[in-house]
């Protein structure tokens, strides 16, 4: 089931677009991850997405419906992310105890032990928190709302690498038990990637690639040995990022597609196959230049 669709998506803030020509979907039960540098409309998408912020032209659909002032969108979809506000005279506990009203399926009694196990005084005031502290909050509440559509929106900014940890894994467990859509924006692309099943990246206000994890792991290889063998390989084919290493050794990333190398000809020309993470493919993808900041430096 398709659980969000985007046609043609525009948002224009003035005469400057944040997205543009933005069409994709996404199916039910699934993690996704949101990549993209700063600036690329990661949060713009996802504000549109919740229904706080209206496109400039195009259409969006969650679980169907127009989300834009939609109530039956707001109750079955969450936003989580540092700029949520609540009420200033509200303590954390009197936050928990007013889910219920907005979220059907509130549970209250993960929130409780999450509170407990992340060290978080009920009593204390959502505005007095920490950066790291208030997004942990942030994050507990989001996952116990148990919403049909969960989207975080950089939700480990401030956190230390312990407690990040223990948030994919919250994260993880709940998804396992109660299955639903969630989206995850995030830089930390590495740390969370055992989590996604999908990969989302925009580039400028536009969708960059749409895959699934294993896909993404196929759609480039890297290639590493003596400068002139690789370039000898390497011709003809797209090259996404390219490194000049000691010794004159040279490491080329390509892209996959048609690539139908001899592999033992290459072990034996000395080409080593190198393994290409769905991070750095990410970054390379949305580079300008092939040799990435190294090429500032050598024109």
């Amino acid at each position: 089931m398709t659980v969000i669709q985007c046609e043609n998506l525009e948002k224009k803030f003035r005469k400057k677009k944040a997205l543009q020509n933005i069409t994709f979907q996404i199916e039910g039960e699934k993690i996704t991850g949101l990549i993209g540098r700063n600036g690329t409309g990661k949060t713009t998408l996802l504000r549109i997405l919740a229904g706080m912020t209206k496109q400039t032209s195009g259409t969006v659909t969650i679980l169907d419906k127009t989300p834009f002032n939609n109530l039956f969108v707001s109750a079955n979809s969450i936003l989580i992310n540092d700029q949520m506000q609540f009420p200033g005279s509200f303590k954390l506990q009197d936050i928990l105890n007013f889910a219920p009203d907005f979220y059907e399926k509130w549970d209250a009694e993960l929130a409780t032990r999450l509170l407990q196990y992340f060290r978080l005084s009920p009593q204390s005031y959502h505005s007095d928190l920490s950066k790291g502290m208030k997004n942990t909050f942030n994050f507990i509440f989001g996952l116990a709302t148990r919403c049909t559509v969960t989207m975080f929106d950089e939700p480990i900014n401030g956190m230390d690498e312990a407690v990040r940890k223990d948030v994919y894994r919250a994260l993880l467990k709940d998804y396992l038990a109660y299955p639903r859509t969630i989206i995850i924006s995030s830089h930390f692309l590495d740390e969370m990637e055992h989590l996604l099943e999908d990969i989302l990246l925009l580039d400028e206000g536009k969708v960059a690639l749409h895959k699934s994890l294993d896909e993404l792991r196929e759609h480039a290889i890297g290639l590493q040995g003596p400068a002139d063998v690789v370039k000898k390989w390497a011709t003809g084919f797209e090259i996404l990022h390219e490194k000049q290493l000691a010794g004159n050794q040279l490491y080329t990333v390509l892209k996959a597609q048609d690539c139908t190398f001899n592999e033992k000809q290459l072990l034996q020309e000395g080409i080593s196959f190198i393994p290409v993470s769905a991070g750095d493919l990410c970054l390379y993808l949305t580079n300008t230049r092939v040799g990435g900041i190294d090429d500032v430096f050598n024109d």
